[in-house]
């Protein structure tokens, strides 16, 4: 049996399309706030040391940010991407699950 040859027509295809997007504006992604809010149980050393175990923060920051949660209700850990700000959650919520205590930490976006 004689196989037979495929003939390649090269430059015969229309090809791949390509958009301009020159008019297009790119936009940055959108940023989230991972927000501690305060509660009447969770000890403050051990907000701050969720700050600086999980948020690499210096001891002086952490404490600044504990004290505006106990005296505002609230206090901002800091801004991530979603992708960043989902892993920072979950560490904390891991962190926070295996010291028992009820502090909630919640993500929003910017």
């Amino acid at each position: 049996m004689a196989q037979k040859k495929k003939q390649r027509k090269e430059g015969t295809g229309t090809g791949i399309g390509v958009k301009d997007r020159s008019g297009e504006k790119l936009e940055p992604p959108k940023k989230y706030k991972i927000i501690l809010h305060n509660d009447d149980y969770t000890p403050m050393e051990f907000v701050t040391a969720v700050l600086i175990d999980v948020f690499h923060m210096s001891f002086d920051k952490a404490n600044a940010i504990t004290k505006m949660v106990h005296n505002e209700g609230k206090g901002i850990a800091g801004v991530y991407s979603r992708e960043i700000a989902e892993m920072k959650l979950l560490r904390c919520h891991q962190h926070i699950k295996n010291h028992a205590h009820p502090l909630l930490i919640t993500m929003e976006a910017e």
